[in-house]
C-alpha cells in the first residue's frame, strides 16, 4: 500500500521572510501544506500567496503567544499584557486554562476569530494546529475540537511522534528535542482519549528534530517510517529577512527550506512510492 505523508510548514503569515520561503518550498520542493497565523501582520500577504497556490493545503496555525488578538470582546483582554500583546507563557496558558472558566471562554472567543478570519477571506481550512502545539493541552484540546466541528473543519494536528525517531538508525536529535517529543507524545495520547474522531493522522514527525531537519532526515522518513498517514512539521524561512525577536528559530529555517527543495529529497520520496498530500485529501 502506498504510504501517504503530509509535509506542513508552520508560521505562514508570521513575516515576509517565512512567507516567501513557504511559497518557494511548495513551488520548487515537496511542501504540500501550510498553516496561517491569521492574527499576524504578514497574514494578508500569506493569504494572497496561498490563493495563487491551489494545490497547497491551508490550515490555521492557532496562536495565543505572539502578536495581538483579532477579537475585540472584553474577556479576551485577560489573554494580553498592558500593550495589548499576547503575553502568556505556555506554562501560564496551561495552568489558567485549567483553573479559570472565563480564561477558557476567552481562548474560545479568540481562536474562533482566528479561524473565521481565514474563512471570511474565502479559504476553507483543511485543518487546525497551533503555535508551540498549545492546542494539545488537555483543557484546551476540547475547545479546539468544538471549534473544528462548528466551522466544519475535519482534522486537527495529532502531535504523537513515535519513540523510534529518537533512536538509530534515525538521525539522533538533541536531548532537548527528545524531551520536547516526550511531552508532545504524552499530550497526544490524552488527546486521542478525549476525541479521536478529529485526529486524521497517526503520527507527527519533526518534533524531536525541529531545527535539525535536513536531507538525511527526509531520507530516514522514506526508509524507516511505516506509520501512515503521517505529518511532517517543518519551519522554512529566509533568516536574513526575519527579525530575530519574532522567533527562537532563525538560521535553522534555512536548513528546512534547503531540505524541502533539494532534488535528493524529491528522489527519495519518489523512489519510496510515497504519496505527498495535504489534510484536505485525507
Amino acid at each position: 500500500m502506498t504510504r501517504r505523508i503530509i509535509i506542513n510548514a508552520d508560521d505562514f503569515g508570521l513575516c515576509t521572510g517565512i512567507n516567501k520561503a513557504i511559497q518557494q518550498a511548495h513551488k520548487q520542493g515537496v511542501l504540500t501544506s501550510a498553516t496561517i497565523m491569521t492574527n499576524m501582520p504578514a497574514a494578508e500577504e500569506a493569504l494572497n500567496m496561498a490563493k495563487k497556490m491551489p494545490k497547497l493545503g491551508i490550515g490555521v496555525h492557532l496562536n495565543l503567544s505572539r502578536g495581538k488578538p483579532l477579537s475585540k470582546e472584553p474577556d479576551v483582554k485577560m489573554l494580553v499584557n498592558a500593550d495589548g500583546q499576547f503575553a502568556s507563557s505556555l506554562l501560564r496558558l496551561s495552568l489558567l486554562s485549567v483553573i479559570k472558566h472565563r480564561f477558557r471562554n476567552a481562548i474560545r472567543t479568540e481562536l474562533a476569530c482566528q479561524i473565521q478570519w481565514l474563512i471570511d477571506k474565502g479559504i476553507t481550512p483543511t485543518h487546525l494546529d497551533s503555535h508551540k502545539n498549545f492546542h494539545a493541552f488537555p483543557p484546551i484540546f476540547p475547545i479546539v475540537c468544538e471549534l473544528a466541528r462548528r466551522f466544519k473543519i475535519n482534522a486537527i494536528r495529532y502531535s504523537y511522534e513515535p519513540k523510534q525517531l529518537c533512536q538509530l538508525p534515525w538521525p539522533l536529535p538533541t536531548e532537548g528535542g527528545k524531551k520536547r517529543a516526550n511531552r508532545a507524545r504524552a499530550l497526544a495520547l490524552i488527546n486521542r482519549l478525549q476525541n479521536a474522531e478529529l485526529l486524521k493522522t497517526n503520527a507527527m514527525l519533526g518534533i524531536a528534530h525541529m531545527g535539525r531537519i535536513d536531507v538525511n532526515f527526509f531520507k530516514a522518513v522514506t526508509l524507516y517510517n511505516q506509520v501512515e498517514p503521517a505529518e511532517i512539521a517543518t519551519h522554512p524561512g529566509f533568516p536574513e529577512e526575519i527579525e530575530p525577536e519574532i522567533t527562537s528559530m532563525l538560521h535553522e529555517r534555512k536548513g528546512d527550506l534547503d531540505a524541502l527543495c533539494c532534488e535528493r529529497t524529491k528522489q527519495y520520496f519518489q523512489q519510496a512510492d510515497i504519496e505527498l498530500i495535504h489534510f484536505g485529501q485525507l
